[in-house]
Order: C-alpha cells, then structure tokens, then sequence
C-alpha cells in the first residue's frame, strides 16, 4: 500500500516547493493537496493520508485548529506542522497537539527533517 501524504498549506508555491521535495526523497509516495485547514478536514477521512504537513496561518480554520480536528477523528495521523510561524506560543500549541514542529522555509533539510519524524518509529 502507498504511503499518503497530504500537504496543507494556502500558498501554491509553497505547495509546489515541499511536493517537489518530497517526490525527490520519497518518490513513492502519493502526494495530496489541501489549500487550506478547511478542506483538510474534509479531506482525512475520505483520503485517509498517513501523513500530513501543516501550515498555520490560512484563511478560515488554521492550522492549529484544523490539527486539532484532525487529532479527534484520526490520532493516529502523524502531522507536522510545517509554517514560518516560529513563536515560542506556536511551537507550545504544536507541542500540545502532539505535533511536531518544522520551520520553513521548505528547504531539503527541513524537509527530511518532516520525513524523518513521520519514518521514525512512534
């Protein structure tokens, strides 16, 4: 079975940019699109992805809250929270969703750095 990853972000170059990534270091893998926290939501159950990475500041729901969503009908889903939002108040939420926190931007080492804790085992 595929791994699945669904990446959350608004900005389609950002999208663009951490999809490129990925299918260079995780070619295998089927890559799915969300632009906001939104259609994330809506998205999990009927995609079921294993994997999410998750931008914070969206229009509507963000990515704290659409976490926190996902958290309650999937605990399972590993999810990273992948923003230039780099607060100490973020990287608390984040670590109380049980989240793990990635700064971009979405460099080749940041990027392994979101493979590396999705393949790491829980």
């Amino acid at each position: 079975m595929k791994t699945k990853l669904l990446i959350v972000d608004d900005s389609s170059v950002s999208r663009m940019i951490i999809r490129g990534r990925i299918a260079t270091l995780q070619p295998g893998w089927d890559v799915m699109e969300a632009c906001s926290g939104d259609e994330a939501v809506a998205m999990v159950s009927t995609a079921q992805p294993d994997y999410i990475t998750m931008d914070v500041n969206m229009p509507g729901m963000n990515g704290f809250e659409a976490a926190r969503k996902i958290r309650q009908l999937h605990a399972d889903i590993r999810i990273v929270m992948l923003t230039a939002n780099i607060q100490a108040s973020s990287r608390d939420k984040a670590a109380q969703l049980a989240v793990h926190f990635v700064q971009k931007p979405a460099t080749q080492s940041a990027i392994q750095e979101v493979i590396d804790y999705f393949l790491a085992r829980p």
